[in-house]
């Protein structure tokens, strides 16, 4: 029986993809076949597998933390933004079509299907799944139509840890407003709750950890600190937030050779 787990955030960006990447090395490494699986992704910083096919980046880098190929069954869905509205649709590795949000709101369900089929592929061959959710569970506008969260952890039927991100504050009223939005078979798959990006003396925090608890009847497993790691963000949010910016004005000359396989002009 294949090993399951998926890490679902109180928001976006709150470091869930390089959580899952260190699941999926620690499992690789205690020797367990292992792979990450994201159902849905939304990113315009996509990445080409060996075969051609354009999947999420961080289901590549996931991939190799887990010492194997990229595959687009990691990924089956990925939409890149085309404006505020739009989307181009890219199933299985493949641009599919292009859809505005409520035409793919109403067009999710139809994926169900494909999604559980391309899961249980991989759950035939890997000893371990270490699956991510995307944004957030308790979109309660969305919660009907789910593929990605809750509706996904339903499908694999597996366990959630939720991951809070306490560098942005407000970590404890994100865990609670969460845990409460959630509907109670969704709330029972939550085992416990990760604190990510902590910076400072761990001892301050563990009387709030004891108070949510507490609170919510869910244990804190751990509070991560802060990584600073050099990986390539697919999040909107993260560029936002202003983590990038550039500190050194002088112009540079670039001379670019022929990438046939290249995704996006970061790699430049």
């Amino acid at each position: 029986m294949t090993l399951a787990v998926m890490l679902q955030g109180t928001a976006s960006d709150v470091g869930k993809s390089v959580l899952v990447a260190g699941l999926c090395r620690i499992f690789h490494q205690d020797g367990l076949r292992t792979a990450p699986f994201k159902s849905q992704n939304m990113a315009l910083n996509s990445g080409i597998t060996p075969d051609g096919k354009e999947m999420g980046r961080a289901q590549i880098f996931q991939a190799e933390a887990a010492g194997i190929a990229p595959d687009v069954r990691m990924n089956p869905i990925l939409l890149k933004p085309t404006s505020d509205r739009q989307a181009q649709v890219v199933l299985m590795g493949q641009v599919a079509t292009s859809m505005d949000a409520v035409s793919y709101h109403q067009y999710k369900p139809r994926l169900r299907e494909q999604i559980l089929a391309v899961y249980q592929s991989l759950a035939g061959e890997y000893e371990a799944l270490v699956l991510e959710g995307a944004g957030s569970p308790a979109e309660i506008n969305l919660r009907d139509r789910d593929i990605v969260n809750m509706g996904m952890a339903e499908m694999a039927q597996c366990p959630v840890i939720l991951v809070a991100d306490i560098d942005r504050g407000g970590v404890f009223a994100a865990i609670y407003g969460t845990l409460a939005l959630l509907q109670p078979q969704e709330r029972a798959r939550v085992k416990g709750v990760i604190i990510n990006k902590f910076r400072g003396d761990v001892a301050l925090l563990r009387s709030g950890i004891e108070q949510i608890e507490a609170l919510t009847g869910v244990p804190v497993l751990g509070v991560m600190p802060w990584l600073d790691v050099d990986l390539e963000d697919e999040d909107g949010v993260a560029l936002q937030a202003g983590k990038y910016h550039r500190t050194d004005r002088r112009d540079i000359d670039i001379a670019v050779v022929h990438l046939p396989h290249i995704a996006n002009f970061y790699r430049l």
